[in-house]
């Protein structure tokens, strides 16, 4: 709740912030693109021992940094976060979720063949993790990674996306352009080609919601 609003519990979500990413706070600033020493302790107060507030466009890049939506860091505000609980998510290496009998035609997980994970309660009984393999997607994920995909999540332009295509390949991108027509899909490394799609092409596509980094 917004009414919950104060600069304790402000301070508060940017750590569960970084918290749920696996990062320091100076790690969440340094993937954000910011100052490294942004959001530490010594800089929350100003040296006459008034509160000093993050700017609005520091707030803005750790949530592009995340994937984070806005309604996920108001919970954090609001005492909500995940705190230090945590739940168990069914788990699959990426490439393993290119194999048939994983996910059902609306990309929900299925079948017996799945691990399980324990990470941050996430508040979704729909999420599941993919662990990634390789360097296709540097310096966003790397090898070892886990990312946690809700395919009840709503998708919108510039989310981190997972892709299953008609032909089997998994890709995880970011939905650059969606029309009737065409899927424009633009690749996390940059020596990656950007991929377009036609709809019919695509058996589902699932946001990105959380990375252990």
């Amino acid at each position: 709740m917004l009414s919950n609003l104060s600069h304790p519990r402000l301070w508060s979500a940017i750590d569960a912030l970084a918290s749920r990413h696996s990062l320091s706070v100076s790690g969440l600033a340094k993937a954000a693109g910011l100052d490294p020493t942004s959001f530490n302790k010594s800089k929350r107060v100003t040296a006459e021992g008034r509160p000093r507030w993050p700017s609005t466009e520091s707030l803005a890049r750790i949530l592009d940094a995340t994937s984070a939506t806005l309604d996920e860091f108001v919970d954090l505000v609001g005492g909500d976060g995940v705190g230090g609980r945590t739940t168990r998510v069914p788990l699959i290496g990426l490439a393993q979720a290119g194999n048939g009998g994983y996910f059902d035609d609306a990309g929900f997980p299925v079948g017996g063949g799945w691990d399980e994970v324990r990470l941050p309660d996430l508040k979704d009984e729909n999420a599941y993790a993919l662990e990634v393999s390789g360097d296709s997607m540097v310096p966003v994920y790397r090898d070892g990674d886990v990312i946690v995909v809700s395919p009840a999540a709503s998708i919108r332009k510039g989310d981190r996306v997972v892709v299953k295509t008609i032909s089997g390949e998994v890709l995880a991108k970011v939905l650059a352009r969606q029309s009737e027509k065409r899927i424009e899909l633009h690749s996390l490394n940059p020596a990656f080609e950007a991929r377009v799609l036609k709809p019919e092409e695509i058996l589902w596509m699932a946001r990105i919601v959380w990375a252990s980094q």
